[in-house]
């Protein structure tokens, strides 16, 4: 009894037990057999009726054969009462299917897809197992589940891993038969497998890091959306705007949200209304961005051109209206009308606006006597991307433009963007040029006279190096310029 409970207990933990002294009994028994089988052979395979003897005795050895096997089948031994049904993999792979392949009861690898999912149910006792129950009834398997309760009833957000074949509208119409209304659905990737309380702590970090990514840490937040940020006051009019409440507000499928400098932060999202939840979660990210202040990676680069002339590279922000607004000054009217489409008044103002991280990022080239020579302007628009280049006349041709746009392209390669555009003239050679020169799929549009170039940011890796890149060493940067990284 000792011994079998051992046994027991080992085989439990996925070892195999073998005991030696049941293989030699096995032996002898085979022995016996084969030495018995010879003997009843000869006794009548030389009587008169052998042959007929040893026919009927193999079919009867067959037909015995035959109906243990049928019986082990329609009878199979259940498993004991105290096995969890845990086993180690044959080939010490983890448990559980992967992201893009589940594994069949066969075996057999089948093709999945990750979904997100929200729905509205009653808050009442059994509405959530209804769901679930509907979705397993699919092999849907649910990943994560956030609620975010309403005033009346309750939106339920699943992460999903559902067979490819299953059509989302196949799944939706199993949850309206379940009890869920307004249900919204659309593909997911690997990034949403990460829970919502890492997410948000992520997204903190980087906006306590850099005020420019107050827009993008909303944006993957709350999902596909439009973030706007107006001024306090118009850069054109210089009137002040509407505000909003100190406490923000939220109206179905738009949210105000007041930013820190009294300006206004306007996310909208047109397919689906917010939670009071995660009108929450934005007011205490925005909350945060106040109480930390101005920020910014202070971090550059150095670079030496081809004609030995030295230069740096760095972030710029509102503490360099002046010196930028002294470059406006020194740049030919031809240059401004190629960046601005026209005259510039009161550059101040406009400068303001663009150097603020609220609108986007800023690059500035600085000579080695501290005067600014070159901008470069990464501007959040709406759900899109605009850049735009400005370099002093005397600094133009050198490779300048080319090099702040790749950085541009890279800063918003980092941030997720899909595409960036270029408003410019048919005229600005230097612009075009420079865009031809990122090596990315272009698109070009005439709107009003204006030149649109469109990059595609999916289809060619962007090489360049960030300016805010920790570390320090030499890289070789575009038209040949040697850069050396200052903390």
């Amino acid at each position: 009894m000792t011994r079998d409970m051992s046994d027991v207990s080992r085989a439990r933990h996925g070892r195999p037990v073998h005991h030696w002294r049941r293989d030699v009994v096995e032996l002898a028994a085979l022995f016996t057999a084969v030495a018995v089988a010879d003997a009843v052979a000869n006794l009548i395979g030389h009587g008169p009726d052998g042959p007929a003897l040893l026919a009927i005795s193999a079919a009867v050895l067959v037909a015995t054969a035959g109906f243990h096997t049928w019986w082990a089948r329609h009878h199979g031994h259940a498993p004991p009462a105290d096995d969890t049904g845990t086993r180690p993999l044959v080939d010490g792979r983890a448990a559980g299917p992967s992201e893009e392949t589940a594994v069949t009861p066969k075996g057999v690898p089948a093709a999945t897809a990750l979904w997100r999912m929200r729905t509205t149910v009653k808050d009442e006792p059994g509405s959530l197992a209804a769901l679930c129950t509907a979705l397993a009834q699919r092999q849907v398997d649910i990943l994560s589940l956030q609620a975010h309760p309403l005033a009346e009833g309750t939106v339920d957000e699943f992460l999903l891993r559902a067979p490819a074949e299953l059509a989302s509208s196949e799944i939706t119409r199993a949850l309206s038969q379940a009890g869920g209304k307004e249900t919204w659905i659309e593909r997911a990737d690997a990034h949403d497998l990460v829970d919502a309380p890492t997410r948000v702590l992520g997204l903190a970090t980087r906006t306590a890091l850099d005020a420019a990514e107050l827009p993008l840490a909303l944006r993957q937040l709350l999902g596909r959306c439009t973030i706007r940020s107006l001024p306090a006051k118009s850069p054109v009019s210089g009137r002040a705007e509407e505000g909003a409440p100190v406490e923000g507000a939220l109206e179905d499928t738009v949210m105000l949200l007041r930013a820190p400098e009294g300006g206004v932060i306007t996310v909208e999202r047109p397919y689906l209304p917010f939670t009071p939840t995660e009108f929450a979660r934005a007011r205490a990210l925005v909350e945060l961005d106040a109480r930390l202040g101005p920020r910014m990676p202070r971090s550059q680069d150095l670079l030496t051109m081809s004609e030995g002339s030295a230069i740096t590279v760095r972030r710029a922000d509102v503490s360099d209206v002046e010196a930028a607004t002294a470059m406006h000054e020194r740049c030919s009217p031809r240059t401004l009308t190629m960046r601005y489409h026209g005259p510039v008044l009161d550059a101040d103002r406009y400068l303001n606006h663009l150097l603020s991280p609220r609108f986007g990022r800023t690059l500035a080239v600085q000579t080695a006597s501290g005067r600014i020579v070159g901008l470069g302007h990464l501007l959040w628009d709406g759900d899109e991307t605009e850049v735009a280049l400005l370099v002093e006349d005397d600094w133009q041709r050198r490779g300048i433009g080319s090099e702040l746009l790749g950085r541009l392209v890279t800063m918003a390669v980092e941030a997720g963007c899909e595409s960036v555009y270029a408003v410019t003239q048919a005229s600005n050679t230097g612009m075009v040029a420079a865009m031809r020169g990122l090596g990315l799929p272009l698109d070009y549009q005439i709107e009003e006279g204006t030149l649109v170039i469109t990059a595609r940011l999916d289809a060619t890796p962007v090489t360049s190096r960030l300016p805010y890149d920790h570390g320090q060493g030499h890289v070789q940067g575009r038209r040949g310029a040697r850069i050396v990284r200052d903390q």
